[in-house]
């Protein structure tokens, strides 16, 4: 399900289409198993050549789309199927795209979800506390088991075009953010995923930072514009560096994030971002500490920016990431989506 540059207004036009086929949840009887649908993305990483069991049982639907587009008539068939649960088994970007179609299915009224980390890289389920081995089974079982966790993903509104194409997501990062997802795809192929992707691409990172003078893209970042709220008031600047540059930016919903990052510093909950100003190498020297949650006064005096609020704008001359996939240039608003239940393991005992 990946291309080099998503096409943004692609997908929920096509799931508009399928907006006619939604129903309701169902009420599910006492001792009545879960109707369960599936949707498995064959070439998500830990997916590959990996034989899945399509027999599992009378109440468990199961959809291999091979490309986007085909998953708002998966999406439309579990609706019409009265599922329960919602299993997605790939990584990041399978979620992505998932919630992205299933917006103009499911509504306000998702059925509960469960996610597989069967990808790349799989922050939403080191969010969750999912471990690594947990399986279809694993996921029906919690539905009556386990424990529902919610949570709200972000919701990125493309302002360039129609102002209506939207897709759904966790993380959003730009400048040198962009370039270390890109050192992120040498690392895969290294070897290295999940929480030691984020090691490698970091240290490389602050080294090409810490040595290389303003005109290398790791701390170069990119020109962009960042209004807040409803009022769309720009975002204040430290004065370090270009004005109409920020070095890196980051933001995310989730309230665990891979490596025990904590960017945010005590902000933990909601829609949270992070932008860092061109800084001086003295400062550059302290991000990881920063990231770490180690250091947390005096930040915007130093140039980085932590804050948590509702919603804000983006104007960005260069491609930005949106859950490991690049999306081009131009204006987006970035909110919140809607509250989704997640089931995770049973609490321990």
């Amino acid at each position: 399900m990946a291309t080099p540059i998503y096409e943004f207004a692609q997908l929920p036009g096509v799931a508009r289409r399928a907006t006619s086929q939604r129903v309701h949840k169902r009420d599910r009887q006492p001792g009545e198993e879960p109707r369960v649908g599936v949707i498995y993305n064959p070439r998500s990483h830990r997916n590959q050549g990996a034989d899945f069991d399509c027999e599992v049982c009378p109440h468990v639907h199961i959809a291999k789309p091979g490309n986007r587009s085909a998953l708002p008539d998966a999406l439309a068939g579990f609706a019409q199927a009265g599922i329960d649960l919602l299993v997605i088994n790939g990584g990041d970007g399978t979620v992505r795209d998932v919630l992205t179609c299933g917006e103009a299915i499911f509504g306000e009224d998702w059925p509960v979800l469960a996610v597989l980390p069967k990808g790349k890289t799989n922050a939403l389920t080191v969010d969750l506390g999912i471990p690594s081995d947990w399986n279809l089974q694993d996921a029906i079982d919690a539905f009556d088991t386990g424990v529902r966790v919610r949570r709200r993903p972000m919701k990125v509104r493309d302002l360039t075009k129609d102002g209506q194409s939207t897709v759904l997501g966790f993380i959003l990062g730009a400048g040198a953010f962009t370039h270390s997802i890109k050192a992120g795809q040498s690392a895969h192929k290294l070897g290295a995923f999940n929480s030691a992707v984020v090691a490698v691409t970091g240290l490389w990172g602050l080294v090409q930072a810490l040595f290389a003078t303003r005109a290398n893209p790791w701390r170069r970042g990119s020109r962009m514009q960042i209004k807040l709220g409803t009022q769309r008031t720009p975002m204040v600047h430290s004065g370090s560096g270009d004005p109409d540059f920020r070095q890196i930016l980051f933001a995310t919903t989730l309230e665990q994030l891979p490596a025990k990052l904590q960017p945010f510093g005590r902000l933990r909950t909601g829609l949270r971002l992070v932008a860092v100003d061109q800084v001086d190498r003295r400062t550059t020297a302290i991000l990881p500490l920063v990231a770490m949650g180690q250091i947390q006064s005096n930040l915007r005096e130093r140039g980085i920016h932590p804050l948590s609020l509702p919603e804000f704008t983006l104007e960005i001359e260069d491609p930005f990431i949106f859950d490991g996939e690049a999306f081009p240039p131009g204006e987006y608003w970035i909110g919140q989506g809607p509250a989704l239940d997640f089931v995770t393991p049973p609490a321990a005992t």
